[in-house]
């Protein structure tokens, strides 16, 4: 009998190019989030509308693929822990593009596998050797030339909500790992976003706010972005492993540079790039020795 892994397609140039298209998209979020923050959008208004607009996305996308009766779960206690971890990491995410430039937050945001290795070790007990701690210090030292302590030319707060939003986030690698197990990624998806409504919905009582049109255009491009990315970066994983894809995350320190560049004028110094080189290294030499580990299981 053959293997799951054998019998999935693999096609690893759609998976590529699925992964490359949810990075845009995502990029694309993220700025938007810094822009209508500058037209008095609250924080709480761009979490709802991003929710609330992707949901439609999504429903279409599992109605087409695995049908609507396969969100069914019996895992909803997981699932809601799940939306309300992953959340809390939306919330940070975004105060980090606001409190940042966006160059500098996806820089930051990119510390998330060195912080996904250390709670592997401490929370789930795997082994973890001098490799991978190696590259989790280079990561750190990434972070250290790129913000620079002594110049006090990044704002402190916005360092440390990007640092946490990376924690989070790898907080949410876990539970997802977990999840991963018994459900696929059209019901872990559908759920995140239908649990999340609900109390987003309360916050709008306090934080609504009527908007001119061009703002409700960036609200919307925000919710359809954010609903496009995650069907994108879910179905990129049909296709071809995370070893495979993952270096395509990476690509979007390109497009928010761009982006800021041509909206604001603003364009990441020296000591940004050389810390994102740190950064992307450890984070793919990370994601490499997790390929060689696998793949040692698998064989054994």
């Amino acid at each position: 009998m053959p293997s799951v892994s054998s019998s999935r397609p693999h096609r690893p140039l759609t998976a590529i190019g699925l992964r490359l298209v949810a990075v845009i998209c995502l990029s694309i979020m993220f700025v938007t989030v810094r822009l209508a923050d500058a037209r008095g959008v609250h924080v709480v208004e761009s979490l709802f509308y991003r929710q609330a607009l992707a949901l439609p996305v999504v429903i279409a996308w599992i109605a087409s693929t695995t049908g609507i009766a396969s969100v069914r779960t019996r895992r909803i206690g997981v699932h809601a822990t799940r939306m309300v971890i992953g959340m809390t990491g939306m919330v940070l995410n975004f105060l980090s593009y606001i409190l940042l430039l966006p160059a500098e937050a996806v820089t930051i945001g990119f510390t998330m596998p060195i912080f996904g290795t250390i709670l592997s070790a401490l929370i789930l007990r795997e082994a973890t050797g001098i490799h991978r701690w190696s590259a989790v210090l280079v990561g750190f030292l990434g972070v250290i030339v790129m913000v620079r302590p002594d110049a006090g030319h990044f704002p402190a707060v916005g360092v440390a909500v990007a640092l946490s939003a990376a924690f989070v986030t790898a907080s949410v690698s876990l539970i997802l790992r977990e999840l991963g197990r018994t459900e696929n990624a059209g019901v872990i998806v559908f759920w995140f976003t239908m649990l999340s409504l609900p109390p987003l919905g309360a916050a709008m009582v306090f934080y609504g706010q009527t908007h001119d049109a061009a703002t409700w255009a960036l609200l919307l491009l925000i919710g359809v972005t954010g609903g496009i990315a995650q069907i994108c970066m879910t179905a990129a994983l049909r296709w071809a492993p995370v070893s495979v894809v993952l270096p395509m995350d990476y690509s979007s320190i390109i497009w928010t540079t761009l982006l800021g560049w041509a909206i604001w004028g603003n364009w990441p110094m020296a000591t940004t790039w050389i810390g994102a080189a740190l950064i992307i290294a450890s984070g793919l030499y990370i994601a490499w020795r997790e390929h060689i580990r696998a793949r040692r299981f698998r064989s054994a």
